[in-house]
């Protein structure tokens, strides 16, 4: 236990910016242990606080520059970037837009300290175009919060955290293993719920819902994106628009008597497939998300030589009438 507080000791700095950096571009690393335990060292004088401070700040600003500049240049197709590396499920990630376009350039203060919110803002922030002085200000505010308080608290507690060392240079090696077991569980399980929502929920394709339209099947589309990517991307001019978000306080709009096809443009259908797999707890038998999302969709259109080009109903459902697909 004292050679690893020995080498935290001697790459103390290091150490830090390369969790800090990882855990602020959405990889799966505790950063406030860390943050808390330098401040600790800072506080027993094994560490500089200022250089502490200054090592932890930059590794977040930095990370969330490179999110920023993504989100500007690249616009809302980083998100799908981003939930290919954060380890929640991608609707995780992208339910966490709500809170941010409800309270703006206002939310980065205490992004830091929101699940999920840490590390969407900075590229939303680029999304929806605040300025880079505008975004550097309000960050670099929630920085310094998120930053000094973790610090501040190791630092404050430095005492009893040189107890603990000395408890943990005997128990080490078990608190270590039961350590290594919890985080590994908590991933596993992590990974396993985002497998699931990957490969387990049955989908429905584009060629199976235009096969049920020339059966004249009523099916009605359901939109479960967010009201800020719709209002960007219209998408499926037929569906009726009910973000994910909203399903618990709106499922009883939803007919139970005919197909309900789920959509999304998340990577892996993700938003459609834990919406759907909500909707069959409820007793919706006919439910499922659409394999590919949006872009199945708009990509068996360019296939078709007379696409479905229908108007928005007032209920969201369509049956096909020749070549056409209209509203009843």
């Amino acid at each position: 236990m004292h050679e690893t507080m020995a080498f935290v000791i001697q790459y103390g700095a290091l150490l830090l910016f390369a969790v800090i950096f990882a855990e602020q571009v959405g990889l799966p690393v505790p950063a406030i242990p860390i943050l808390v335990a330098a401040g600790a060292l800072a506080g027993l004088g094994q560490m500089n606080l200022w250089s502490t401070v200054g090592v932890a700040s930059l590794a977040t600003l930095l990370a969330d520059v490179v999110w920023y500049e993504l989100g500007r240049r690249r616009g809302r197709s980083v998100l799908g970037l981003l939930c290919r590396i954060a380890i929640e499920p991608d609707s995780c990630v992208r339910s966490t837009e709500r809170f941010f376009t409800k309270h703006g350039k206002h939310s980065l203060l205490l992004a830091k300290f929101v699940p999920g919110l840490s590390t969407i803002a900075p590229p939303l922030a680029g999304i929806v175009g605040i300025s880079v002085p505008v975004f550097l200000f309000w960050d670099g505010l929630g920085t310094a919060l998120w930053v000094g308080s973790g610090v501040g608290m190791g630092y404050v507690f430095s005492g009893q955290f040189e107890e603990a060392v000395g408890y943990m240079s005997h128990a080490g090696t078990v608190i270590g293993v039961v350590a290594s077991i919890l985080v590994g569980s908590y991933v596993t399980w992590k990974l396993a719920r985002r497998y699931h929502l990957a490969h387990r929920i049955p989908r429905v394709t584009m060629e199976e819902v235009a096969q049920k339209l020339e059966r004249d099947e009523p099916v009605a589309f359901i939109d479960v994106r967010v009201l800020e990517e719709t209002t960007q991307d219209p998408g499926i001019p037929e569906a009726r628009l009910i973000p994910a978000a909203d399903l618990a306080e709106r499922y009883a709009e939803l007919p139970a008597d005919r197909d309900l096809v789920l959509y999304c443009a998340c990577p892996h259908d993700a938003a459609s497939a834990q919406a759907a797999m909500w909707l069959r707890k409820k007793g919706f038998v006919r439910v499922w998300p659409l394999a590919g999302g949006l872009g199945a969709w708009r990509a068996w259109q360019l296939a078709q030589a007379g696409p479905i080009i229908p108007t928005r109903p007032a209920d969201g459902v369509l049956v096909a009438t020749g070549d056409i697909a209209v509203h009843s």
